[in-house]
């Protein structure tokens, strides 16, 4: 299947990161939303997120004005016909991302693959809502997308293995390493990096240690390349908290219980980095603040 053309639904943080990594690589992209409002919004943050990319020499000024001309951000849902995919990156709530596949579906092609970028609810359950669930997948994209190489593909119970090649070669012609997963709660990297985050979090409410030597323990004790605290800030607190409710709603395992500390944090508005707040504080640049 030849994919030129993608839609992605949903043009926050996620989806903006997606946007650029596959704009990237000369696709063509549709990035929808609701208000005209929430467009702005991305299209600072795109152009802010490849401005760090150009002061760090890892593009050219040139690259950047291409990457932008390819990203369409509009609030018309008819703008996605002729896309061979569609990556819904909405809040991590099955009603939401069911809706946002339904919307997809009643516009795209009978041929077009349908994503869930989710990362903890089921996707059985999501594509069910579908007409074509067979047409569904998850792609499991990590954050910041554009940057990280790993993309968790994940079949469905109804995923059609044509969907899941088409998926698969997608993945890795944007230059990401993809592996195969069959649907699990939190897939592997979830499941691994939840809890480890929800225990940092404990350590730090009880005194054991700072955010920052928690963070440095794993980074130079384990070869992490961020400490469990930096990329809870980075997936957003409130992220966080979501989804370790969805793995204890699915599976009752009490690992997956949020940490009362997470829970305070939220309610005081630290959500991380998109907050300028969360474990740690950060500047407009979302450099952490010595």
């Amino acid at each position: 299947m030849n994919i030129q053309h993608v839609g992605i639904i949903g043009a926050g943080t996620m989806g903006q990161g997606i946007a650029q990594a596959i704009a990237g690589k000369g696709l063509e992209v549709v990035l929808l939303d609701q208000t005209q409002a929430e467009l702005e919004q991305a299209k600072q943050g795109l152009e802010l997120a490849l401005d760090r990319r150009l002061t760090r020499w890892g593009i050219t000024e040139a690259e950047k004005k291409v990457t932008l001309s390819r990203i369409l951000l509009t609030t018309d849902a008819n703008e996605l016909q002729g896309c061979e995919l569609v990556i819904e990156c909405v809040w991590e709530q099955l009603e939401a991302k069911s809706e946002a596949l339904q919307l997809a579906e009643a516009v795209v092609g009978p041929d077009a693959i349908l994503v869930s970028n989710t990362s903890t609810l089921s996707l059985t359950e999501i594509a069910a809502q579908t007409e074509r669930p067979e047409r569904v997948i998850g792609l499991h994209f990590h954050y910041p997308p554009e940057r990280r190489e790993l993309v968790e593909v994940v079949r469905g119970l109804k995923t059609s293995e044509a969907t899941f090649q088409a998926a698969f070669q997608f993945v890795k012609e944007l230059g990401k390493t993809a592996i195969q997963v069959y649907e699990s709660p939190g897939y592997v990297t979830s499941r691994l990096m939840l809890p480890l985050i929800n225990e940092a979090a404990a350590i730090v409410a009880e005194g054991v240690a700072s955010e920052r030597d928690v963070d440095t323990a794993m980074k130079v004790g384990y070869g992490f390349s961020y400490g469990p605290l930096e990329i809870a800030d980075l997936f957003g607190l409130d992220s966080v908290v979501d989804m370790l409710e969805g793995l204890y709603f699915e599976t009752a395992d009490p690992r997956y219980r949020p940490a009362a500390y997470l829970r305070k944090l939220v309610r005081a508005g630290h959500l991380g980095i998109k907050a300028r707040q969360g474990f740690y504080r950060y500047d407009e640049a979302g450099e952490v603040r010595v």
